[in-house]
């Protein structure tokens, strides 16, 4: 009799865990007003990670959640980030969402070309951080100083890409992502083909970002790097108009002031290369930097389609102008028959 009822409690021991089991299992939580959020930190134990899960009230059991992870073997497979939990999830769901790497990200572009203070606005509006903040640490701050930066920051090297960052990403997570996939593009062969072409990575991304300011077209991009080298080897001043629209602050000034205004980056008014670059450039325009045409063109006008007419001379650069305006005028002049006005 006694054996029956021990055999009866442990029966109904375990059933009622198996109930509790089942109910932990197939029952979810309710959903949340709003979402939970809840990060996985690299290197976080599961164990962690589950506690962390039921005290937002993510799972109902964290011993459960452990479990299922341990004999699925997914626990090995969970993906650091911060998550953004609705409620109303089975275990299941909860585990795939971690395995997968659903977590939460804010999405930035940087286009090719911009200034770091243009680059400064375009986080700030990400609504991550403040753009004078940013703008500081990129120019100044420590980890432009550990990497030897200074004194001309990281204009030149914040590389053009698309960004998923962590919406609890602060400045220098954000400066460090951009730092490190230029860094990625500077490999030791390019290090060494820099070695081999005498110019310093701050010389050659000075030549990519005037490329980048002046093409237009990406085919024509070696060519115009190749002209502001062979003028270098002449002696012959760059005389580019982007160097002398550069400003650190973002000031906008047109081309004919700007060439007269005197300023370091003025090439119309140094000789050389500017003391740095004038603009952040993309990967096209650094090989263009590092693979220039070989060419005995000297100068180059726009076209209003933005192409550009290469020459020798002055002279045939002279006539090339001419032909350009004239050109302009023409297309200016039907465009107002056309509008019903008529040029004088």
């Amino acid at each position: 009799m006694r054996v029956a009822s021990t055999i009866l409690v442990i029966i109904l021991t375990l059933g009622a865990s198996a109930l509790v089991v089942y109910q932990y299992w197939n029952t979810p939580p309710a959903p949340f007003a709003e979402p939970q959020m809840v990060t996985v930190e690299k290197g976080e134990s599961f164990q962690q990670v589950a506690r962390a899960l039921r005290a937002a009230g993510v799972i109902r059991s964290s011993m459960l959640f452990h479990l299922y992870g341990s004999v699925t073997g997914d626990a090995r497979k969970i993906k650091p980030g911060d998550y953004a939990f609705r409620g109303g999830e089975r275990i299941r769901e909860v585990m795939r969402h971690l395995v997968r790497g659903d977590f939460v990200v804010v999405t930035f572009t940087i286009p090719e070309g911009l200034t770091l203070h243009e680059i400064a606005e375009r986080v700030g509006q990400s609504g991550l951080v403040c753009p004078d903040d940013f703008e500081r640490a990129a120019r100044r701050g420590a980890l432009v100083r550990a990497l030897g930066l200074m004194p001309f920051g990281a204009e030149g090297y914040l590389f053009p890409a698309t960004y998923k960052v962590s919406p609890r990403a602060n400045v220098n997570d954000i400066l460090y992502a951009m730092l490190s996939r230029f860094y990625e593009v500077i490999t030791p062969k390019v290090e060494e083909h820099l070695f081999n072409m005498g110019l310093t990575t701050r010389q050659m991304i000075t030549m990519a970002s005037m490329v980048e300011k002046e093409a237009k077209v990406p085919g024509e991009r070696p060519l115009i790097a190749g002209v502001f080298y062979e003028r270098l080897k002449q002696g012959i001043p760059l005389q580019s108009d982007p160097t002398a629209e550069y400003s650190l602050d973002g000031d906008d000034a047109t081309a004919s002031v700007a060439v007269r205004t005197p300023s370091a980056y003025n090439t119309y008014l140094i000789a050389g290369l500017p003391p740095g670059p004038i603009a952040n450039p993309g990967l096209r325009s650094i090989d263009a930097a590092l693979y220039p045409a070989h060419t005995e063109f000297l100068y180059f006008v726009a076209r209003d389609d933005g192409t550009h007419v290469f020459s020798k001379t002055l002279k045939e650069h002279n006539q090339a102008i001419a032909s350009v305006r004239k050109l302009t005028r023409h297309a200016d002049g039907a465009a107002n028959v056309s509008n019903g006005r008529h040029s004088e």
